[in-house]
C-alpha cells in the first residue's frame, strides 16, 4: 500500500513563498544592474532613454513566456512596473502631464510609465508641449480623442505648430462619477471639464436638470473646487474623489459604458519599427476642386489603412483647413514612404507628426 503525501501546511506555504521572493529579489536586482549598464551605453551614445519599441517586445516576449495562472494583465502591470524602476535607474525621467493629480491624463501617463519616474502637472495643453520642448520634462502625456466626444481639438492644434514628435499611444477606460461634499438634491452646480459634459450629456438632461454647467480645465480641478462650494458637484473619476474627501454620489454616469479616451506621449524623436505600428500625419491641400480626393486616394493605391481623418482651420488663412490623418504603418515601411510621396504632390504642407507602436486597446 502506497502512503498518501502529506499536505503542506500554511507555514510550509508561507516558507515557499519567502524562498521564492529571496530568488525573485536577487533576479530582479540582476536587471535593474543590467538596466544600468543599458542606461550608461545609452547617454555615451547620445541615444533615446524611453524606447516604447523595446517596451513592446519585452511585453510581448513576456506574454508569451506566461503559461498560467497569471493573468496576461497581471502580468502587464508587474512588468510595467519592473520597466519603470529600470527606467528611473537609467535617468531621472521627468514626464509632464495635463494635471492636477488625479486627472484622466495623470493615470494614463502612470499607467504608461509606472511609478518610479517622476510627475510633472500642467495646468493647460499648451504648458505640457512647451514644457517638453523647453527640456524641463523628457516626455509629456496629452488626450487627443475620446470614443464619445471625438478629437480633442486644441492638442490637434498644437500640433500646427511644433517640433515635438509622437512617440506612444495610451488608451484608458473612461468612467465618471458625480461626487460633491453635499446632499445630492442641495447641488445647484456642476464642475468638470467641457469633454465629460459632452460624455455624460444625456444622463445629466436626465438626472440633473436646470443644474449649472460650469466647465473647468481638468476633473481633477473640478473636484477641488467642489470641495469648497456648497451648492456644487463635479464629474470626475474615483481617484479625484478619494484624493479630495469627496462622497461619490453616482457611478458611471457617462452615457456609453464603452467610453475611453485615447491620449499621446510626445518627445523628441519617433519610436523604431515593430511591425505593429501607427503613424499620424497632417497635410493641407490646394483648393482646387477633387485635391483633397486625389490626395486621400494616394492611401488607397498603396493599400495603406486609415484609422483617423480630422480637419482643423489653419489658423493662417481663413476657410483654410489642415487635415490631421492616423494611418497602420510605420514611416520607414516601403508602403508608407510611397504614400506619403505621392500624397505630397497634393499637398501644399506635408508633417509628419511620429511614427509608435500600436497600442492595445482594454479589454
Amino acid at each position: 500500500m502506497t502512503k498518501k503525501k502529506s499536505r503542506l501546511s500554511l507555514n510550509d506555504l508561507r516558507a515557499r513563498i519567502d524562498r521564492i521572493d529571496a530568488q525573485l529579489v536577487r533576479l530582479l536586482n540582476r536587471r535593474m544592474r543590467a538596466a544600468i549598464a543599458v542606461g550608461k551605453l545609452k547617454h555615451q551614445s547620445g541615444a533615446e532613454i524611453y524606447v516604447p519599441s523595446r517596451e513592446k517586445a519585452v511585453l510581448d516576449h513576456v506574454r508569451k513566456l506566461n503559461a498560467g495562472p497569471l493573468r496576461e494583465a497581471s502580468l502587464a502591470a508587474v512588468y510595467r512596473e519592473i520597466m519603470s524602476a529600470c527606467l528611473g535607474l537609467e535617468k531621472n525621467v521627468r514626464v509632464a502631464y495635463l494635471g492636477p493629480a488625479s486627472t484622466f491624463t495623470h493615470q494614463a501617463a502612470r499607467s504608461r510609465f509606472g511609478a518610479s519616474v517622476d510627475y510633472a502637472p500642467c495646468e493647460t495643453i499648451d504648458d505640457v508641449f512647451n514644457s517638453v520642448q523647453n527640456q524641463d520634462a523628457d516626455y509629456g502625456v496629452v488626450p487627443v480623442e475620446n470614443s464619445t466626444e471625438g478629437a480633442v481639438t486644441h492638442t490637434l492644434d498644437r500640433f500646427m505648430n511644433t517640433p515635438l514628435h509622437i512617440c506612444a499611444e495610451i488608451f484608458l477606460p473612461v468612467s465618471e462619477s458625480l461626487m460633491a461634499k453635499v446632499p445630492r438634491a442641495r447641488i445647484r452646480r456642476v464642475y468638470s471639464h467641457p469633454q465629460v459634459f459632452g460624455q455624460c450629456r444625456r444622463w445629466l438632461q436626465r438626472e440633473m436638470p436646470g443644474a449649472e454647467l460650469v466647465p473647468t480645465a481638468s476633473t481633477a480641478k473640478a473636484a477641488e473646487l467642489a470641495v469648497a462650494d456648497k451648492e456644487a458637484g463635479a464629474l470626475a473619476s474615483e481617484l479625484a474623489a478619494e484624493m479630495h474627501g469627496l462622497r461619490i454620489l453616482a457611478r458611471n454616469v457617462q452615457d456609453f459604458s464603452s467610453n475611453e479616451t485615447r491620449f499621446l506621449v510626445i518627445g523628441k524623436i519617433d519610436s523604431e519599427r515593430t511591425g505593429a505600428d501607427k503613424t499620424s500625419i497632417l497635410f493641407g491641400v490646394k483648393q482646387k476642386p477633387g485635391t483633397l480626393y486625389s490626395a486621400l486616394e494616394s492611401f488607397k493605391k498603396y493599400r495603406v489603412n486609415l484609422t483617423m481623418i480630422e480637419s482643423r482651420p489653419s489658423k493662417e488663412k481663413a476657410w483654410e483647413y489642415l487635415f490631421f490623418v492616423d494611418f497602420e504603418g510605420h514611416v520607414s515601411d516601403a508602403r508608407v514612404k510611397n504614400t506619403l510621396a505621392d500624397l505630397a504632390e497634393h499637398s501644399t504642407r506635408l508633417t509628419v507628426l511620429g511614427s509608435y507602436p500600436r497600442a492595445a486597446r482594454p479589454r
